[in-house]
């Protein structure tokens, strides 16, 4: 095949040259050389580009039609295209010639050689020639390649002639089949006519001579073949479907070995089962019984599987029945055949094969159908072996399902169950023992101790307690016993963020497997409502007051699922009747006689908690009281944890008024213990609270650095320094229950981060319920906090677009934050602070300082160095205007000019968890960390 060569056109930069020539039109043609003497390949995009023109016989070209395009450099590209100058073509003979003339030519339309020749001078015609016998070589190489395309080509012609030649024989012979199959129709009249030949009875035959018949005979003996081709294939198939029933037995092998497998773990677990003594054998042993529960589950997918493989059987069954018929139709062609009495040898000999054949295949076939009935009975054994061991496994699953835990119940279920029982062992009605081993059953949600609980519904008390104590029990506890002692807890009792936390906290606790108690004093200002089935107990507790026991009663009742003792104190000062939490003159002695009174209550209930945690200063007496004068009398179980929420409030008094409570002034009122900073002769209970207790917190870790100096520290940062290894600040979580605006029943229209039109029809419910104008429902929406503005509170009184709301009200609160575009928060100094977590949990925009809890949850947007996913809010480093009013402007200049970027931020902020969750784990830690190192010591004593 013919195949076009191409070269280029190669220009040197020689100095001071040019080439030009003359045409008859007039036309200069000159070719500038490039700067580098490298050779350019170039398909030219036109056929004006490529003129070709026989070759001279005065040169010695010979002619072909092969041709040789001579690409210009684009300096001369035009020229050439537009002028009438041709250029040779070069063949691929010419490879052969020796000359420089014979190799390459190039004529330009009235050029002169000889004059050109002239215009170089030795030097520069020789590095001319030099550079064409390079370009030379290089087309030699291109014109070798080409060569062995060419030979390639060749020989793929000569392939493709070879596969249309073997074609067209298929195509022939393909036509000659279907001529016989068209012949194969005539077979049974031959045989007549053979018939009537053998019988010497021509006159009714064919007129077809003797040689005629035989050749049909012969053509009826292909056909034969050809069956019998087709009965090859079929046996060959069924040869197939055998090993695919083979391989179906190889499965119900391992589906065997896998219920042995099964049986034996089995065994395993029930040995397990009757050597296991506490619970985390039993939780183990739950955990292999689920893994053998779903490996039961893959038994009857294969079982199953298997089967499906079974009716695949049945079916290869019917085929091979099916192939049985064909035999026996074949069979019997076979025997009408014979009836003809051929004299062929050769045809005799074919159906004596052909018999062996059919022999061989009724040997297999019987064989496979032993196979299968004996495939079919192994199955039918398994399933039913399946079926018993499956029966067997349900029932003991039911058994161990009954020692299981209950998790379908409630915690207020829980709750109000513990205070049943610790109210009959206060008004002595079950012994301490009995009344703790019930505890640890109700600890462990044991399902033997909630069915007794169901059933003595209805029943008397004496009946239900004799229930009670026919149960057993074991004395190992799941987790730990945590009981919190505080002067707030919401929503009962809420002042400020300390009633969140202990409740917040308490419910995390409870959810991490932890048996969680309150104490709180019976204020008669507490919201009764919010507590699920309070009820007095027949009991009063005697605990030591100035000089003389008092009596407390005790009320029990749930608050959000967690079990509350309520301290009501029988003292002459009514101390809590003064329909307030705080702020009464003698807040020192109400507090510190809640404190031991709530001691005494734990002695005497005998409850043995791991820790104790008692909050800020009006509970901080509780670490002097356990160890001072609790733990000398037995009742030392606990770890104390003490968290102060506000180092600025640290309950100061005389240090005679310790004595009132039972504790020695004089052993306290020192300078490494309870002594205040401010006068030798007054004492601090935070002091107090931080130097006895085990574990000493605060509410963010920035604050926890805050409190450490003279300005934060409020004359604490000394003693701080001293236990510095026991303090750590844990930034405080929120109720994420009560505060979720996809739920929130105080909101006009709920609303999450995946749809906020809500949030705008909030930001329009707020805007009427406050009055203010509704005119541009772009305008941001600000909220802040009220102790910054109380002195302009009378500027604002018509303002259209001003607000100022003294009073708390808990829907309004909540309407505010699902209304509000932006909340600003500008505290000179903030240990945690829960109203920016909130606020982002609604969807506005924190606007802070950074400071205490601030600092560790709010990420300004436009800081490079946080990354990306934590950035959240706006915040400024000076408490002052400037500081603020900067971040003002950068957060409307976002909400303004860039409505999506601003969407994306609030749907960011509502997805981040500011729960309890991750901040009841580090309390956890502690908790595990101080109780074990008590342990140790313990043993290192005894």
């Amino acid at each position: 095949m013919a195949s076009k060569l191409r070269t280029c056109f190669v220009c040197w930069n020689l100095s001071g040259f040019s080439c030009a020539s003359h045409s008859n039109g007039n036309r200069i043609v000159r070719v500038s050389f490039p700067a580098s003497c490298k050779m350019r390949h170039r398909t030219l995009s036109s056929q004006s580009k490529r003129q070709q023109v026989k070759p001279s016989a005065e040169k010695g070209f010979p002619q072909n039609q092969d041709e040789v395009d001579l690409e210009v450099s684009p300096a001369v590209e035009d020229s050439v295209d537009s002028s009438n100058d041709t250029i040779t073509t070069l063949d691929e003979k010419t490879k052969r010639n020796t000359t420089l003339g014979r190799r390459i030519g190039v004529a330009v339309t009235d050029l002169n050689g000889a004059e050109q020749a002239e215009q170089l001078s030795g030097k520069q015609l020789e590095d001319l020639l030099g550079m064409i016998r390079n370009a030379e070589k290089t087309l030699q190489g291109e014109i070798n390649v080409l060569e062995t395309r060419l030979a390639e080509t060749d020989a793929r012609i000569k392939v493709a002639t070879q596969e249309k030649i073997h074609v067209e024989h298929l195509e022939g012979q393909l036509e000659k089949l279907r001529n016989e199959l068209a012949q194969k129709g005539s077979t049974e009249g031959r045989y007549a006519e053979l018939l009537a030949i053998q019988n010497g009875d021509s006159s009714d035959a064919n007129p077809l001579s003797h040689n005629d018949s035989i050749h049909s005979l012969t053509e009826e003996l292909n056909s034969l073949r050809a069956e019998n081709a087709y009965l090859k294939n079929a046996v060959e198939s069924f040869e197939t479907q055998i090993i695919d029933v083979k391989n179906n037995d190889e499965r119900l092998v391992v589906l065997e070995k896998e219920r042995s497998s099964f049986e034996s773990a089995l065994k395993d677990l029930k040995s397990k089962l009757s050597t296991s003594q506490d619970d985390s054998k039993l939780s183990t042993l739950t955990d292999e019984c689920k893994d053998l529960w779903d490996k039961v589950e893959n038994l009857q997918l294969l079982l199953d599987k298997a089967t499906k493989q079974a009716d695949q059987a049945t079916i290869v069954l019917q085929q091979n029945q099916d192939l049985q018929r064909k035999v026996d139709k074949l069979e019997a062609s076979l025997e009408e055949a014979n009836n003809y009495k051929l004299s062929s040898d050769k045809l005799q000999k074919y159906n004596e094969l052909m018999q062996q054949k059919i022999k061989l295949l009724e040997d297999r076939l019987q064989k496979s159908d032993e196979e299968i009935n004996s495939y079919v009975q192994l199955y039918q054994q398994s399933e039913k072996e399946f079926q018993d061991t499956l029966a067997t496994l349900k029932e003991e699953s039911k058994k161990r399902t009954m020692d299981e835990p209950v998790t379908d119940k409630s915690w207020e279920f829980w709750s109000q169950l513990l205070l049943l029982i610790d109210g009959w062992a206060l008004e002595k009605k079950i012994s301490v023992d009995d009344a703790s081993f019930l505890r640890e059953k109700v600890w462990k949600k044991d399902r033997s101790i909630c069915d007794t609980y169901m059933a003595c519904k209805g029943q008397s008390e004496d009946e239900a307690i004799s229930s009670f104590l026919g149960l057993l029990s074991s004395k190992t506890s799941p987790g730990l016993h945590v009981i919190h002692i505080a002067a707030e807890m919401a929503p009962v009792a809420k002042v400020g963020g300390l009633g969140d936390v202990v409740s917040g906290l308490g419910k995390a606790l409870q959810k991490r497997g932890h048996l969680v108690e309150i104490v709180l004093p019976k204020y008669d200002c507490l919201q009764y409502n919010r507590v699920h089935d309070l009820r007095e107990l027949d009991v009063l507790i005697s605990s030591y007051f100035d000089r003389q026991l008092h009596t407390s009663k005790i009320w029990v009742g749930t608050v959000e699922g967690l079990p509350v003792y309520f301290i009501e104190p029988h003292h002459p000062d009514k101390f809590f009747w003064r329909g307030k939490f705080y702020g009464e003159h003698d807040d020192f002695r109400r507090f510190t006689f809640f404190s031991r009174a709530a001691l005494e209550f734990l002695l005497q209930s005998g409850k043995k908690p791991d820790i104790i945690h008692c909050h800020d200063w009006q509970t901080a007496f509780i670490a002097p009281l356990y160890w001072d004068i609790y733990a000398p009398k037995g009742f030392n179980s606990a770890r104390i944890c003490f968290t102060c929420h506000n180092f600025e409030y640290q309950g100061t008094a005389s240090a005679s008024e310790l004595e009132s409570c039972g504790l020695d002034s004089h052993q306290l009122n020192r300078l490494d213990r309870m002594q205040d900073h401010s006068s030798h002769d007054r004492v601090n209970s935070v002091k107090g609270g931080i130097v006895f207790s085990n574990i000493v917190t605060t509410v963010s870790p920035t604050y926890a650095q805050e409190v450490r100096t003279a300005e934060r520290g409020h004359g604490l940062h000394l003693i701080l320094a001293t236990h510095t290894r026991k303090f750590i600040g844990i930034l405080n979580g929120i109720d994420t229950d009560a505060w979720n605006p996809s739920t929130d029943a105080f909101l006009p229209v709920q609303y999450n981060a995946i749809d906020l039109q809500g949030k705008t029809e909030n930001k329009q419910a707020l805007r009427r319920n406050l009055g203010l104008s509704s005119a541009d429902v772009r305008r941001p929406l600000f909220s802040l906090l009220q102790q910054e503005f109380e002195s302009i509170a009378n500027s604002f009184l018509n303002h259209d677009h001003v607000r100022l709301i003294l009073k708390y009200d808990e829907s309004l609160s909540h309407g505010i934050y699902a209304g509000s575009d932006m909340f600003i928060i500008p505290s000179i100094f903030e240990p945690c602070g829960l109203t920016q977590m909130i606020s982002m949990r609604y969807g506005a925009i924190p606007i802070v300082r950074k400071t205490g809890g601030l600092n560790d949850s709010v990420f300004d947007v436009d800081d490079d160095t946080i990354p990306s996913q934590f950035r959240n809010g706006y915040t400024f480093v000076n408490a002052d205007e400037k500081g603020l009013c900067d971040a003002l402007v950068r957060a409307l200049n976002l909400f303004k000019n860039n409505p999506e970027s601003w969407k994306k931020l609030v749907q960011k902020v509502m997805n981040i968890d500011f729960s309890w969750e991750s901040s009841s784990a580090q309390y956890e830690d502690l908790y595990l960390k101080s109780v074990a190192r008590a342990k140790s010591a313990q043993r290192v004593l005894n």
